[in-house]
């Protein structure tokens, strides 16, 4: 009996070191697996956003949808133009005689293609819709629309994705946390999103330090 009690207690002491050695590598290991995962969504957002403020430049609004805006990026072309002071004379019925008026002529100088532009020979772009690392193939949400502001009406564009698709298979307790989470260095509320259908913004919710990442990739 001794002997018996003796390995139950070794086998709860085993347990109880095992929970507290989880306890503190949990929230480490999580927080690793975040910002990696974090790190890919928002390069594929900025992607999304390069390509439809491409999409607005040639056609003045946002794209739909991902089938729209990935057929622009393949075929799509940018007008390169030049500005440049002119003036010429034109009869003036009040003095009676030819007067000079000044004018701005714009050339069109050639096109450039918006996927060599914005990918060069990477075709990544064909497949920005899929949230990265997602576990059963989500696609990030896209919508666009016009809103009115200070009187005139501006098209805007949102993609988003949950938290909770990014990170699914992690520790529900550390993600239901992350959800709520707060604060200058992180991804606030529970989706990372770029743009906005309420404000005229194409800017995206996550802090700086992703930004950083992406530069260092």
């Amino acid at each position: 009996m001794k002997t018996i009690a003796q390995i139950l207690l070794w086998i709860v002491c085993i347990g109880l070191g095992y929970l507290i050695y989880k306890s503190v590598t949990g929230p480490i290991e999580f927080n690793k697996v975040k910002q990696e995962r974090f790190a890919k969504v928002v390069s594929s957002l900025k992607d999304i956003r390069n390509s439809q403020e491409a999409y607005k430049t040639v056609n003045g609004k946002y794209a739909k949808d991902f089938n729209d805006l990935i057929s622009f990026v393949d075929t799509g072309k940018y007008i390169i133009t030049q500005q440049r002071d002119s003036s010429f004379v034109r009869y003036n019925k009040v003095f009676q005689i030819d007067m000079p008026k000044d004018t701005v002529l714009i050339d069109t100088l050639g096109f450039v293609s918006v996927k060599d532009s914005l990918f060069k020979s990477d075709d990544r772009y064909k497949s920005m819709m899929n949230v990265p690392t997602a576990t059963s193939g989500e696609k990030f949400e896209m919508k666009s629309a016009v809103i009115e502001r200070s009187g005139y009406k501006a098209p805007v564009f949102e993609a988003k994705v949950e938290k909770n698709v990014i990170l699914g298979d992690q520790p529900k307790d550390l993600l239901a946390k992350e959800n709520a989470e707060i604060g200058v260095d992180e991804v606030n509320g529970s989706v990372i999103r770029v743009g906005s259908l309420e404000d005229v913004s194409t800017s995206g919710n996550w802090p700086p330090i992703y930004d950083k990442k992406g530069e260092q990739q």
